[in-house]
């Protein structure tokens, strides 16, 4: 009788805990402080736990804008972004994101509900095959059998989403699994059952014979150009890379995603390249007689023609992933590393002959900066986007986390603020979402809650996501948001005008919600620049502590200049006076 009241204390004792319960401790242990998520049937036992943990679960107003802020949050941090969202539609208005960060090489484990294990493969009510669906734009996915592997399965995918080159994972995790009530014996029992699908990708040897040819090659060369892509602020390089700059004494054009890694003012900066880059930009592509490219991966919007690009130059390229190398340029000399240690041995394996100095490349190309510098054209009684734009930067003295949507405002952007440091652009670059902007902004400022966060976002685009304004009342967040509105899909309207003859195809609104309203009807403060006094409205709106939304209206017509045209050379350029 004793031995059996024993075994009832030791029963009870034994604490329960849920899959659910076991997918947020597993959460924690990866140093995750908060997810993006919308609530749903098939997660019920997911939030349950949520509420009872005080989890921090910040609710977005529609599963898209979960992956977008995560995104920025991601962006804004070099962290891993965590979504939580229903099965079916939940899941599936989540693959618009998800393609983003694909794209974009953004660390992203996005959870999606699933109806239970006996049901999939039915038609139940909300089913779908996420996994299926997000095949092609995801690293790695799983589903989840078992809750005591839900340990190992969120430690594999957060291994898989940051290493290497960085992306999407999704764990899809049925109802039955995140209700299942599992003991400490069970869990110790099953923790190990697990079995990993792929190998988290390993170390790579880096091939000394190649980086030693690729260096004397550098150091050959007349024309030396650097691009810098994203993948250097993801590999946390940048102090590397601006040391390597500065010894090497290299001119350095960005890519759109790296706009930061090298300030704007650094002496060495060219600007960004490509479509909407600078002048000098894209003649030192021309002209160059050495091009090192390294974290960037050669896109369209860059290398407008791949026949044409760089035409006098050896390419060298460096990328974390191998599969870059001649998917639109063939390199010449290709490394596949991790761009912080392909920097770290060209700075700890100096040159045994003397750097040149380059003046006369460097002076050529501060010549064609002269000739034909960025600008625009001044309009008596007109805002023109570009001014906004650098006076923002100038009132922010730089050091703003700037978040963009898509469209002319982005460009713009990309030309006119004054970047100074790594993780401070959050856009959509290689899908070119609109919507993605002012989700972002609420994941970069809950990333980074001490810095000022601003969006600039077009009247498209807002009207995308326009319900993620009630998260930043809910959550109390400073956002200045500046609207630049021309009343038009102002990008392809532009596109319309210069290769389909001016015909304008739904790309004019006839008629425009009053978005100074749509913000009070928010609860956020709005206002509407006017034209004779609009430096002195920024200037106190950015004196505040609350989030603004900040309407310019600028010209409808307002050209995004340079620009390449589709297909033709880099230094055959649009709009250079």
């Amino acid at each position: 009788m004793l031995i059996k009241r024993e075994t009832e204390k030791t029963e009870t004792k034994r604490t329960l805990a849920s899959g659910a319960d076991l997918l947020l401790e597993a959460l924690k242990a990866q140093g995750v402080e908060l997810v993006f998520g919308y609530p749903g049937g098939a997660v019920l036992p997911l939030y349950d736990a949520i509420y009872r943990q005080a989890f921090n679960n910040i609710l977005v107003r529609h599963e898209q804008a979960a992956v977008h802020a995560a995104e920025g949050y991601a962006k804004a941090t070099g962290k891993t972004g965590v979504v939580f969202v229903t099965s079916g539609p939940g899941a599936t208005n989540t693959v618009t994101g998800i393609a983003d960060a694909m794209l974009d090489s953004i660390p992203l484990v996005v959870f999606t509900g699933q109806v239970g294990c006996a049901a999939i493969g039915t038609d139940a009510f909300q089913e779908v095959d996420i996994l299926s669906i997000t095949a092609a734009i995801t690293k790695q996915s799983y589903q989840v059998h078992d809750s005591g592997s839900l340990a190992e399965v969120v430690k594999e995918a957060f291994a898989v989403a940051s290493s290497g080159r960085p992306g999407p994972v999704v764990v899809d995790l049925p109802k039955d699994v995140a209700a299942m009530a599992v003991d400490e014996q069970q869990r110790s029992q099953t923790a190990g059952g697990f079995t990993a699908k792929t190998p988290v990708y390993p170390q790579r040897k880096l091939a000394v014979t190649k980086m030693q040819q690729l260096r004397d090659a550098l150091l050959r060369a007349q024309k030396p150009l650097l691009l810098v892509g994203g993948g250097v602020i993801a590999a946390g390089a940048v102090p590397d890379f601006r040391r390597f700059v500065h010894r090497y004494k290299l001119p350095v054009v960005s890519t759109l995603l790296s706009l930061g890694a090298l300030p704007v003012s650094d002496p060495f900066s060219l600007g960004m390249g490509g479509m909407h880059g600078s002048y000098q930009a894209n003649l030192a592509f021309s002209e160059c007689d050495f091009l090192l490219n390294i974290g960037s991966r050669f896109d369209d919007r860059l290398a407008t023609n791949t026949s044409q690009f760089a035409p006098k130059a050896q390419v060298a390229q460096i990328d974390i992933d191998d599969s870059e190398f001649g998917k639109m340029i063939l390199p010449d000399f290709a490394v596949a590393a991790d761009a912080k240690e392909a920097l770290n041995w060209l700075l700890a394996h100096p040159a045994k002959t003397q750097v040149r100095d380059h003046q006369a490349w460097l002076q050529q190309l501060s010549a064609w900066q002269h000739e034909h510098p960025q600008h625009y054209v001044e309009e008596k009684g007109k805002i023109k986007p570009q001014a906004v734009i650098a006076e923002v930067g100038r009132l922010t003295a730089g050091d703003a986390t700037i978040v963009t949507d898509v469209g002319q405002h982005q460009m713009w952007t990309a030309q006119y603020y004054p970047f100074t440091r790594a993780h401070q652009l959050i856009t959509s670059g290689g899908l070119g979402t609109m919507g993605f902007g002012l989700p972002a902004a609420i994941g970069a400022k809950l990333a980074v809650p001490e810095k000022e966060v601003v969006l600039f976002v077009g009247d498209g685009g807002l009207q995308m996501t326009s319900e993620e304004l009630d998260v930043i009342r809910d959550y109390r967040l400073n956002i200045k948001i500046i609207l630049l509105n021309n009343q038009t899909l102002g990008m392809v309207r532009q596109w319309q005008d210069l290769f389909y003859k001016k015909r304008r195809s739904q790309t004019v609104f006839n008629g425009q919600p009053d978005f100074i309203k749509l913000a009070h009807a928010y609860g956020l403060k709005g206002l509407r620049l006017a034209s004779q006094n609009w430096r002195e409205t920024l200037a106190d709106v950015f004196a505040t502590q609350e989030s603004v939304l900040v309407e310019a209206r600028i010209p409808a017509l307002e050209q995004v200049y340079p620009m390449v045209a589709p297909g033709q050379p880099n230094q055959k350029m649009l709009g250079v006076d």
